[in-house]
């Protein structure tokens, strides 16, 4: 199969479950048995399974041939050797304790080259760019309907700072009284009920001191001198 349709293959398998960060290194200049080196990191055990049998499935269906699978036991790290591509999938930790970057990234291949031109994948990939300046460019922007709002008439300043006038206050018209006459005010009720309270609460009599209570009488007897 040709390389560039096995890389295709092996980035379209690896992003259909989700992969993270996948590179893909070219690697003639540094050996001879395999021209590709893909890596790629899947979050649990499970999923570095499942991106492995992805990998496998698509490849085979394509009519690629399957060296070998290493590593499912654990699903820490899951080497699938498809001949001239050799596809690394590996934990995080893991990844980052081997670095297999600074042994095989010399030469980085862009995903967008390893997908082949002229394929339906690629153009899905990468639609075509058509320039701004073509009315074809430009995207049609739907018609909304425009709302008017009726905006309510303003009071005047007057009668906006004007306090509020009680309806109950304006109903009752205010007694006229002539002038001349004494107008008597009535005590509120709770005053005259509390002075007749004490009208008739009986008065308290004064206790009579008691004998011991009483003053002790203090006598001052004159002494005289005696004649000198």
């Amino acid at each position: 199969m040709d390389i560039k349709k096995l890389q295709t293959l092996v980035v379209d398998a690896l992003e259909d479950v989700k992969a993270q960060d996948i590179v893909l290194f070219d690697t003639t200049h540094l050996t001879s048995l395999f021209d590709r080196i893909a890596i790629a990191s899947g979050t649990s055990n499970r999923q570095t399974k499942a991106l492995a049998a992805s990998v496998r499935d698509k490849v085979k269906e394509a009519g690629g041939e399957v060296y070998g699978m290493e590593g499912e036991d654990t699903g820490e790290w899951v080497l699938v050797d498809l001949g001239d591509i050799i596809v690394h999938i590996m934990q995080a930790p893991i990844r980052a304790y081997y670095r297999l970057e600074e042994i095989w990234g010399d030469k980085p291949v862009k995903l967008g080259a390893a997908k082949r031109k002229g394929t339906k994948e690629a153009e899905e990939a990468e639609p075509k760019k058509i320039s701004s300046h073509l009315a074809a460019g430009k995207k049609a922007v739907a018609a909304e309907a425009v709302v008017e709002k009726k905006t309510a008439a303003r009071k005047p300043a007057a009668a906006r700072k004007a306090p509020a006038v009680k309806k109950a206050a304006a109903d009752k018209p205010a007694a006229v009284v002539p002038a001349g006459k004494k107008v008597k005010v009535g005590a509120p009720k709770a005053t005259v009920a509390a002075v007749k309270a004490l009208k008739a609460a009986p008065k308290p009599r004064a206790a009579k001191p008691k004998a011991e209570e009483a003053p002790a009488k203090t006598v001052i007897k004159r002494i005289k001198k005696a004649a000198e």
